[in-house]
């Protein structure tokens, strides 16, 4: 317990403790931010940000020490940001007796234009190992879950994450992933499911028990509806001895001001109980290396790229194979007619230009636009975090996963432009379509064309539908509602192939996870944009 008094309004604290450590040490690294029951205090962090990624950082890092590594997801107004405030406080050593109250995470709501660049905060406290944790923290804060800007955004985060999962200064291990989720919650909202479900789609299959439920605004009794509700919704999680999903409660009144005494300490022991709680499941957990977390995300990334490459190159393929049926068409008539050098017909060609799109800059490097195959002429990636083509998710060992021909690194560029497809009407005489057919006969060159055109899609959905079954093998959940979305359409056009092994595995697989995903869709689905 430390003593204090008042002073002209403001509360100094004085202490025995004098090492850099102390609550004297503490507070002045910090600005009051309001002084009444308590003192509560903004501590002056370390804020460091690179690309789409911030680090807020307190105290000095001592690489002999260890640590732990916890990411955090709940939709707005669950009371995350208390959460960690309570997590650094209790690592601190912060008492009741101490009357302060620590905040790491700021009061202040981001810009519009920082919450869409840096859906990924992660918060480190180091120092305070010794205090009430052997260990210090790094909590990986993922706002960008949920957003109401749709599945495309989600896109973007898990972009988001795997950079920061792959980075060399990145996050290479975790203890835990905490569902943070209110006490009076009695069901899963469509939102909540979404979000949760999304968590879920992110992760390897290794890391099941190491996600908890982390629930707030708790009067310390169990909370025996929400956690009927987390099973009903097949959360995948850790579960007790007895098979409910592991939890620990917190109580979000600690910090607040004009509270009853009586309902404060309360509060405050409910806190210690749930923050002792999960420090003891942090400490005996072991952690999880987040390979096979990568190699799920490369995947969705790649899937995500592959789909929007397949649907793009599939509408340039059927208008090429309509204009090459006009063609033929037109020749058979005129085969057998004298005049054949006058021959000419008029079609609708299917052709290529760039398009400009919308970007986004942040700290003068574009971080949003398309990466693009200059050779194949093809959007490969849209929305990728990277500043260069090398370094974009879709490139492995230098070449391309995406564009049709996996052309090298070289060939590709990244702008506010992208390439689409259009039609136009022309005449084709003779001269023209020689100069298309220059083996065989002009029929036969152009069913050669058909078979090429009808090759070249069928590689692209072989890919697509790899990717799937692959996370099928792989990821805690393989089908996420972004995948979802597009299930359908890849199912019919295996069938239009005639692949009808391929088509009954991705309905297995659609029908296997997601009974009750169509709740889950109406939430987004004035959100969803398929480019």
């Amino acid at each position: 317990m430390i003593d204090s008094q008042m002073d002209g309004g403001a509360k100094s604290v004085i202490g025995c403790r004098v090492d850099n450590t102390s609550i004297q040490h503490v507070i002045s690294n910090s600005d009051v931010i309001s002084s009444e029951t308590s003192v509560i205090y903004q501590l002056k962090t370390r804020k460091k940000t690179v690309d789409t990624l911030t680090r807020v950082t307190f105290g000095k890092k001592n690489h002999n020490k260890p640590n732990k590594t916890i990411l955090l997801v709940g939709e707005t107004g669950a009371g995350k940001s208390t959460l960690i405030n309570a997590l650094v406080n209790y690592a601190m050593g912060v008492t009741l007796e101490d009357k302060a109250w620590f905040q790491i995470v700021e009061d202040e709501k981001r810009s519009q234009t920082e919450s869409q660049t840096s859906d990924v905060i992660v918060y480190e406290l180091f120092g305070f190992e010794g205090k009430t944790l052997p260990f210090s923290l790094t909590i990986i804060d993922t706002p960008g879950f949920g957003d109401t800007r749709g599945i495309e955004y989600d896109v973007v985060v898990s972009e988001r994450l795997f950079q920061l999962f792959q980075s060399k200064n990145g996050i290479k291990e975790l203890h835990a992933v905490g569902l943070v989720v209110k006490s009076s919650v009695n069901r899963l909202s469509d939102r909540l499911k979404y979000i949760f479900e999304s968590v879920m789609s992110q992760f390897g299959k290794d890391i099941e028990k190491n996600i908890v439920a982390l629930v707030t605004h708790s009067n310390g009794r169990k909370p025996r509806v929400l956690l009927q509700a987390l099973n009903a919704a097949k959360i995948k999680c850790a579960k007790d001895e007895e098979e409910q999903p592991v939890h620990f409660l917190f109580n979000n009144c600690r910090h607040e001001e004009q509270i009853e005494e009586k309902h404060y300490k309360n509060a405050d022991k409910i806190a210690v109980k749930g923050l002792s709680g999960f420090a003891a499941f942090l400490e005996k957990t072991a952690p999880r290396k987040l390979d096979m977390t990568l190699d799920v995300l490369n995947e969705r990334i790649r899937l995500s790229a592959c789909i929007q490459n397949l649907q793009e190159r599939i509408r340039l393929s059927e208008l090429k194979e309509a204009e090459t049926k006009q063609i033929k068409e037109a020749l058979e008539i005129h085969e057998e007619k004298k005049e054949k050098e006058k021959f000419a017909v008029e079609i609708y060609e299917a052709y290529i230009e760039k398009e400009a799109i919308e970007g986004e800059m942040w700290l003068m490097t574009l971080i949003k636009g398309a990466v693009c195959c200059t050779f194949c002429e093809e959007n490969c990636h849209y929305s990728g975090c990277a500043k260069l083509p090398k370094d974009c998710e879709v490139m492995k060992d230098g070449r391309c996963t995406v564009c049709s021909s996996k052309c090298p690194v070289a060939t590709h560029v990244k702008g506010k432009w992208r390439y689409v497809t259009k039609t136009r009407k022309v005449q084709r005489n003779m001269e023209d379509i020689r100069k298309r057919s220059k083996r065989l006969s002009f029929i036969e060159s152009f069913e050669d064309e058909i078979t090429d055109l009808k090759a070249e899609k069928s590689n692209l959905l072989d890919e697509c539908f790899q990717h799937v079954v692959n996370l099928e093998q792989i990821a805690l959940k393989a089908n996420s509602v972004s995948t979802f979305v597009h299930l359908d359409f890849l199912i019919d056009k295996l069938k239009e192939n005639g692949d009808t092994k391929k088509s009954e595995k991705l309905e297995e697989i659609k029908k296997k996870e997601d009974e009750g995903i169509a709740s889950i869709l109406k939430y987004i689905w004035g959100k969803i944009k398929i480019k």
